[in-house]
């Protein structure tokens, strides 16, 4: 199933993952793909907590602003969550597994030799525990890592893989996250191995960095640290 915009097309499947879940995904594709060094990476994002109501739809907007930029971009229902099989699980590991089996279904299905992946408040500790599972992943960035006391309580046993990971790592965060603060992100990046840089939104809180209105400014932020790689 595909449907378009002026300058980029999306595709939908399934992607099988373990267990016998399958993973309702989209591919966002630029309608003008340059021969470029750019051309064999893709995007993976990982949608926020499912049991909130996190779903691949919170990514449309950069997923789109993306494949405008000319990159191709991937989002995916984790299991139990939008059109996916399966169950959400409370703390994420099962979650790890589907961001895993799309990775490998996109270097199998689009050629990507390279795979940016990108996760969304608690898809970023589902995503970071997939890079170093991944040998196409080249880079990760978070977008809003929850690192905070309360949220390390379900997502906690996630850190210790991205921070040992060597990979380059871009830490999104709005300075009022709400659930983690500068200082607590900052003290967690000193155990961080290999290139870790840290973006800050002065004065912008957790889910509004989350909004649609920040979508573009998000699509930039991943494009420029590409381009760094």
């Amino acid at each position: 199933m595909s449907s378009s915009s002026s300058n980029f097309v999306v595709e939908s499947c399934d992607v099988d993952s373990e267990e016998g879940v399958k993973l309702h995904t989209r591919v966002f594709k630029p309608r003008d793909v340059q021969a470029s060094d750019e051309e064999d990476l893709t995007i993976v994002l990982v949608h926020p907590f499912s049991l909130l109501g996190g779903c691949q739809a919170l990514l449309r907007g950069i997923a789109s602003e993306l494949a405008c930029k000319g990159l191709k971009a991937v989002t995916f229902d984790t299991r139990g969550a939008g059109k996916s099989t399966g169950r959400a699980t409370l703390t994420g590991f099962a979650e790890v597994k589907d961001v895993i089996a799309v990775c490998r279904w996109v270097s199998q299905n689009l050629g990507a030799h390279r795979i940016l992946l990108v996760g969304s408040s608690a898809g970023a500790p589902i995503a970071g525990s997939a890079v170093e599972q991944v040998e196409q992943v080249v880079g990760y960035v978070s977008l809003g890592y929850p690192f905070g006391l309360m949220a390390s309580v379900l997502f906690g046993r996630h850190h210790k893989a991205i921070l040992s990971s060597p990979k380059p790592k871009l830490f999104v965060m709005g300075t009022q996250d709400g659930f983690t603060s500068v200082n607590q992100l900052k003290k967690k990046l000193k155990s961080s191995v290999g290139r870790t840089e840290t973006h800050l939104l002065e004065g912008v809180s957790h889910f509004q960095m989350e909004g649609p209105e920040y979508d573009s400014q998000m699509a930039d932020v991943i494009f420029n640290f590409i381009s760094s790689l």
